[in-house]
């Protein structure tokens, strides 16, 4: 009866630890959600990227909360990204490129925050190979 009880134990033991590895896996993101990596996104489109249209609503939404003009000496270190003439300054000496894209030697922007998406660094920088118009 003992021997029994014992097999028995073994039997449920056994099914349990199998049905809760089983049951555990790990998830791909890439594979759940697929448009998630903006380089393979189709929604990320670099052909058509202007000053206004494309890289403005990012500055916007994602950098002039510090490097806006009434708030920049404060927050932003006295960078001001907030018009053109300003803006053009720091896309010449590669600061705005550095500091999106985290490279070495430049202070990740935005600072205390995610970095930006890869779309919206890939507008910028296409922006700015294309000469960083003002259009």
């Amino acid at each position: 009866m003992i021997k029994r009880m014992k097999r028995i134990y073994q039997l449920t033991t056994i099914l349990f630890f199998t049905a809760f590895f089983t049951s555990c896996y790990y998830d791909n993101e890439e594979r759940l959600y697929p448009n998630i990596d903006s380089s393979t996104n189709s929604n990320c489109d670099t052909t058509k990227v202007t000053l206004s249209q494309s890289v403005m609503p990012i500055l916007q939404s994602r950098c002039l909360s510090c490097h806006g003009k009434s708030v920049a000496n404060g927050l932003g270190s006295g960078v001001n990204l907030e018009t053109y003439s300003e803006l053009v300054k720091y896309v010449h000496n590669g600061q705005l490129e550095g500091a999106i894209n985290h490279s070495p030697g430049y202070i990740g922007m935005p600072q205390g925050a995610s970095k930006l998406d890869d779309c919206s660094i890939n507008k910028i920088t296409a922006w700015i190979n294309r000469g960083a118009l003002n259009d």
